[in-house]
């Protein structure tokens, strides 16, 4: 937990000090007891002792002030909320490597299908868009609600040569977080990545890139709540800007990069293409860090199944989420409860009993 006004919590100072001053209220109400001639009539004068009774409603007022003096800090603390409306980018590799055998039929056909079942099945509260790269990286389909649309997407799939995992990246990036002003192009190098054809437009990205990233100020990595990225990916890059690199700016502007490593560890044989074999081996090492540098989590899935078991987990992720909120109003209202409570058994307990 903790609190936006620290500097409220001294007032909570007052506490012992009221809790002194009763204690000496009470000292005082037996010296005064004393001075009577006669104890008896003392006692018959006061009735039966209402014992530990006669303590509970000012301990009750005191608990209501120290919450009420709390709600005054503004305490805040991190809690699971269900998620409100957010998106995410799926950034999927389609390299020849995804021809691979040793996830049935194929790796490619493997993941559509549980990729599909994941979009099936996400909270309609997330707006989703989709990522392919290979030799380069393209936008499949931009943000949409429209699950219909994205399983197709999912199907147009191509493989290619290559595997340029950091363009993938960052292009995904691109479409989380379109008016951050990220420059693709520059960061890869590559006429392909350009998403403006003229001078005229180039120039002006170019203008409007250099005042984003002059105003831009870097946040703690996982604090952006608008959205995340998924990337998966099954061999090492071979093309294109380090991931690790695009992790870094992922990670300055909050956003988390949840990584799935799919294929066996020891790598899988693609046979008959263009006359000879090869094996695309997972590269778990860089996966592994881009997830961590953006305070998000690896996922490794070795079969079909483990797949789509990594994409139940992330839905489950993506439905409820973790948000810092400020909770003086429970505490206030906890200090209303209390104040009411010692008030009644007062008045049930003591001023009943003076009215006898």
């Amino acid at each position: 937990m903790r609190f936006l006004w620290p500097e409220m919590l001294w007032m909570l100072l007052a506490i012992p000090l009221l809790a002194g001053a009763y204690i000496y209220a009470l000292r005082r109400k037996k010296k005064a007891a004393i001075r009577y001639a006669s104890l008896i009539l003392v006692r018959d004068a006061l009735g039966k002792r209402p014992g530990w009774r006669r303590h509970l409603p000012p301990a009750l007022f005191l608990l209501s002030m120290a919450a009420a003096l709390l709600a005054l800090a503004r305490p805040a603390t991190t809690i699971i909320l269900p998620s409100e409306t957010m998106t995410l980018i799926l950034a999927m590799d389609v390299s020849r490597s995804m021809l691979a055998g040793d996830v049935a039929p194929t790796r490619i056909s493997a993941a559509q299908a549980a990729v599909k079942t994941f979009i099936s099945q996400m909270p309609r509260n997330i707006r989703t868009g989709i990522v392919s790269f290979a030799g380069s990286a393209n936008v499949v389909q931009t943000p949409t609600d429209s699950r219909e649309d994205l399983i197709a997407a999912v199907d147009r799939f191509d493989l290619q040569r290559g595997t340029a995992t950091g363009a993938g990246l960052l292009v995904a990036l691109s479409q989380l977080l379109p008016e951050a002003g990220i420059d693709v192009e520059s960061q890869v190098f590559d006429s392909a990545f350009s998403f403006r054809s003229s001078e005229s437009k180039s120039l002006d990205a170019k203008r409007k890139t250099k005042q984003a990233e002059k105003a831009f100020v870097p946040v703690p990595p996982g604090s952006y709540q608008g959205g995340a990225i998924v990337l998966l990916s099954d061999g090492r890059r071979t093309t294109g800007p380090d991931p690790l690199d695009i992790a870094k700016i992922a990670a300055d502007r909050g956003v988390r990069v949840y990584t799935v490593g799919f294929g066996t560890l020891n790598g899988g044989e693609i046979p008959g293409f263009e006359g000879f074999s090869f094996f695309a081996r997972l590269d778990e090492e860089t996966l592994k860090g881009v997830a961590s540098i953006t305070g998000a989590e690896y996922f490794h899935a070795g079969t079909a199944a483990d797949l789509q078991k990594v994409y139940e987990k992330l839905n489950s992720k993506f439905a409820l989420e973790k948000r810092d909120t400020e909770i003086s109003a429970l505490l206030s209202g906890v200090a209303a409860l209390f104040l009411v409570l010692a008030a009644m058994l007062s008045m049930l307990w003591f001023y009943r009993g003076a009215q006898k």
